[in-house]
């Protein structure tokens, strides 16, 4: 039989609404030298938001219109995502290059 005080303890490891936890560099580097013992190849992390990305993400010509795009896709393949995934297009935008796979 539990007592109050069984009770009353906070159970350790429960979720707190305060955030991700803190990022601990130790247990980053593990991780890191683990994946190149499993023979993973490791990339660092790309800084984001950039000012070269932004230079190359906006050459200054404009965007075609959604239409346009839309139309250049076979109206069956069209359908076809549209019943496997609910797909819509909704917007076009311009990604870096280095965002792609080479």
């Amino acid at each position: 039989m539990e007592t109050s005080e069984e009770r009353a303890a906070p159970i350790l490891g429960a979720p707190d609404d305060s955030g991700p936890p803190p990022f601990n560099e130790a247990a980053e580097s593990a991780f890191l030298a683990e994946a190149r013992d499993r023979g993973e190849v490791v990339k660092p992390a790309a800084a984001t938001g950039t000012a070269g990305e932004e230079e190359e993400v906006s050459n200054g010509t404009p965007l075609p219109r959604m239409e346009e795009l839309v139309n250049q896709i076979p109206e069956d393949v069209r359908d076809l995502l549209a019943d496997l995934f609910r797909a819509r297009f909704v917007t076009v935008k311009r990604i870096p290059k280095r965002a792609l796979k080479s």
